[in-house]
């Protein structure tokens, strides 16, 4: 059946909650990197709706809410000078081949706003990771009166997460200075990276209005952040980490402490707080029983960690949900089954 929808869109109310909480790390993406980051939001949005909608309307159905937060999502895990037409590929990839080929919304096996980020991540990987990050503006109003900041930067020649595994010596060697990344810097936002992702108190406070209004389950984040800090605390302080094997003679609590440093600055400096309040708690590509949520919180956590700290990647939170996404429903079943047999 094809013609006009009686709506639109169909507004539900709990991606609405998630677009309320998304709202002030979008204003920091403006204040951060200059008005040019809104361009992007409303680009991959623009796109993202054009997609669902193309499929919608031959069933005459409204377009979901849950599509802006996906463009959202997207946009905002993006580096701030990324190409427009690329922003328009990534955001029409997640919506068609990561949702809609599914059935649409509720159907799809994996997160869509990460699927296209992992689509353009491997496709444009220099713009991804070399070509498109800048430094955040500085003084009082930051963006606010700039489009963007094109001033080449030695940040740019790898991505943040890239420079977080090197020591300070190794920092000091590249040309760079440690201070950079301190951890105050982190916390508020003020350093490269992308879109959304740079502060961590943004990214808290929002998924924390999540946890609040419910349009989250907080088993997910609490054990994604459990499974990175304890896999991150114990790889750093036995020293399995390539970048950071503890100075001869250093005592246990010494280690401890610097093991401790280097799980939180990784913590607050990559996309792990953003993943485990706003990619994990997807509703759709997440486990639906409990003791499954558990579980896949714990792996995403973990996975994050491991990708982050042994491979080239600057973090592993976007294939750490995407892997993770894979088992949710064998994770279901498997959790379901043991019940079964339990009260049989």
């Amino acid at each position: 059946m094809s013609g006009k929808p009686k709506k639109l869109i169909n507004w539900q109310l709990p991606m609405q909650r998630v677009l309320y909480a998304l709202v002030p790390i979008i204003a920091s993406g403006v204040y951060f990197f200059g008005w040019r980051s809104l361009l992007v939001v409303a680009v991959a949005n623009l796109v993202a709706f054009c997609c669902e909608y193309s499929f919608t309307r031959r069933e005459n159905q409204p377009v979901t809410s849950a599509v802006f937060v996906t463009g959202t999502l997207f946009a905002l895990s993006l580096p701030p000078m990324l190409p427009l037409w690329m922003v328009a590929v990534g955001a029409a990839f997640g919506v068609v081949f990561g949702k809609m080929v599914f059935g649409g919304f509720g159907k799809n096996p994996f997160n869509p706003a990460l699927t296209g980020r992992a689509f353009i991540y491997i496709s444009f990987g220099d713009y991804m990771t070399a070509r498109c990050w800048t430094h955040p503006f500085d003084g009082l109003l930051g963006g606010l009166l700039h489009y963007a900041n094109t001033a080449a930067d030695a940040v740019t020649k790898a991505t943040p997460g890239t420079w977080m595994k090197y020591t300070g010596e190794q920092l000091a060697s590249a040309g760079l200075d440690a201070s950079m990344f301190s951890f105050d810097k982190l916390v508020i936002g003020n350093i490269a990276g992308v879109i959304g992702g740079t502060s961590a108190i943004l990214v808290l406070a929002g998924g924390l209005y999540l946890l609040k209004t419910k349009a989250a389950n907080w088993r997910l984040p609490l054990m994604v952040i459990l499974g990175f800090v304890l896999t991150h605390f114990l790889m750093t302080f036995f020293g399995m980490a390539y970048t950071a094997n503890a100075p001869e003679g250093m005592d246990m609590a010494a280690r401890a402490v610097r093991a401790l440093r280097y799980t939180f600055t990784a913590g607050c400096a990559g996309s792990l707080l953003f993943a485990a309040f706003f990619y994990a708690t997807d509703p759709v590509s997440a486990p639906k029983t409990d003791e499954a949520r558990w579980i896949y919180g714990f792996e995403i956590g973990v996975l994050s960690s491991l990708i982050g700290l042994f491979t080239v990647w600057p973090a592993g939170s976007m294939f750490a949900v995407l892997f993770a996404n894979m088992f949710a429903p064998i994770t279901d079943i498997a959790v379901k089954s043991i019940k079964e047999k339990r009260n049989s």
